[in-house]
């Protein structure tokens, strides 16, 4: 049984978070830390984290940037790993999160859906065979409209997944409406479609001659994403210290793991 607290117990995520552990067997919240208290979580909230007296086996982050720091510092107190999920962090605080990694274990992702990470894995191996062949690479996001960057940070990863592969020779283009030229081989386009409710979409082609080979990945809700976080919690409990991210989690499920 892994116990759990919850930063931002009381956001979007959170709430998704604390639905799933009530149906799973493996987890439990011990307590949740928020800004507001509003007495309807099944488990103890606090909404100062340093009042958190709870014990715990890991700690998940879906809060704000701003209080990411205050989490590090309680984390690496209680020597307590953190799955931490909050983006928008800054340079400076990316700085933080790697000197806490050298005394607790913490798990960051740009995705934390165990389908984009797998799909991560796979485009590395597919982009070595078919890019080599002459193939071009295209990636096509959707979200909702309410999304205010673009491209999105998982099409980003896809691309950054595909180039290291690849030695980091390819550019990468997001607009050839102001150019007149064909397009060059080592090149990686990045298109993206922002209405309605998308939660979020990827497709990935590779086109080739006579032939095109697509990669697909659809959220149809937040709970991909829930449910990515409570497995790397489970995965980091008991962890030595180090950054971690959703590729650890993968290896161990397919049993290439080595071990805590």
């Amino acid at each position: 049984m892994t116990r759990i607290i919850m930063n931002g117990c009381n956001g979007k995520m959170g709430q998704v978070i604390s639905s799933l552990a009530a149906e799973d067997d493996g987890i439990v919240l011990a307590a949740g830390i928020d800004a507001r208290d509003d007495g309807h979580n099944p488990y103890p909230v606090f909404t100062d984290i340093d009042d958190c007296d709870i014990e715990a086996d890991c700690l998940i982050d879906f809060s704000t940037a701003s209080a990411v720091d205050k989490m590090l510092e309680y984390c690496v107190k209680r020597k307590l790993p953190c799955v931490l999920c909050t983006t928008g962090l800054s340079e400076q605080q990316l700085q933080k999160v790697k000197e806490a990694s050298g005394q607790i274990p913490v798990l960051r992702s740009a995705n934390m859906s165990l389908g984009i990470n797998l799909l991560l894995k796979i485009l590395r191996e597919a982009a070595e065979v078919l890019a080599p062949a002459g193939f071009d690479i295209e990636i096509l996001e959707k979200h909702h409209n309410l999304k205010l960057d673009a491209p999105s940070g998982t099409a980003l990863a896809l691309a950054d997944a595909i180039n290291d592969s690849l030695g980091s020779e390819y550019g990468y283009v997001y607009d050839r409406s102001a150019r007149r030229e064909k397009r060059p081989r080592k090149e990686i386009g990045i298109s993206a479609v922002r209405g309605g409710t998308i939660v979020g979409e990827h497709d990935v082609l590779f086109a080739g001659s006579d032939e095109v080979i697509t990669f697909s990945h659809t959220a149809y809700s937040k709970g991909v994403f829930a449910k990515g976080a409570v497995q790397a919690a489970k995965f980091l409990a008991g962890r030595t210290p180090g950054m971690y991210d959703m590729s650890n989690v993968i290896d161990a499920a397919q049993g290439d793991d080595d071990g805590r």
